[in-house]
């Protein structure tokens, strides 16, 4: 394969920028108790860590339409309340963007966390300062799946002046890999999120570590083009 260098990239928030299990699955389960229904084992909370919560709550639990979006309303309450700075940034991450920002890659943030929660927490851990933006859902504007995201933060890029020809996304679920896909984008999975070896499939690539994934991006040697 031909190696190529990104001309931009996507970064998924939860699992792949920030340790944000913690205040995730409290707020799932305050909300799953008060619409009355059972709360999972701690495995399969931490599936909910990445796609949208909404269709956490009626594909993994089963939930009516009604309940999972009274479900919804109470989990979005309680995640803003007490849950979104109970998080932090994985180790090394700061320095990952700093070396990737001075070599000159434009980055951006797509994740199906709803966007003014993702803002903040990005402020919060004084990651904003390396990104160009941060696209996350919004019910406003109807952009309610990962595909919908990583589409609108390509747009917001562009609009920046920034080259999208190349776009990579870089994620820690399957779902990062198959939104990016369905959008003609190419993933790098990373293994220290809340997947497991399956969601690298269909990646280009797998980062164990920051450090990893650094190499991949500024050793254009290192990094493969997609077949």
């Amino acid at each position: 394969m031909i190696p190529v260098k990104p001309t931009c990239l996507l970064l998924d928030l939860d699992g792949t920028l920030v340790d944000s299990a913690p205040g995730i699955t409290t707020s799932v389960m305050a909300a799953l108790q008060a619409v009355g229904t059972y709360v999972p084992s701690a495995p399969v909370l931490r599936t909910f860590i990445g796609p949208p919560m909404y269709e956490s709550f009626r594909n993994v639990l089963g939930l009516d339409e009604p309940t999972a979006r009274r479900a919804l309303q109470v989990y979005r309450a309680e995640y803003a309340e007490n849950g979104a700075l109970d998080s932090r940034p994985y180790d090394g991450i700061p320095e990952l963007l700093d070396k990737l920002a001075a070599a000159g890659f434009p980055m951006a943030v797509a994740t199906s966390k709803v966007e003014d929660q993702a803002e903040r927490i990005t402020r919060h851990h004084g990651l904003a300062t390396r990104l160009l933006t941060v696209c996350g859902t919004s019910d406003a504007a109807g952009r309610e799946t990962k595909q919908a995201v990583i589409r609108e933060g390509l747009l917001r890029l562009r609009a920046r002046g920034v080259d999208v020809s190349r776009p990579l996304m870089v994620g820690d679920r399957g779902y990062d890999v198959e939104s990016a896909a369905a959008e003609g984008t190419p993933t790098i999975h990373v293994q220290w999120g809340y997947g497991d070896a399956t969601d690298a499939a269909g990646a280009i690539a797998s980062a164990d570590s920051p450090e990893m994934l650094a190499k991949m991006l500024l050793d254009e040697t290192a990094l493969p083009a997609p077949a």
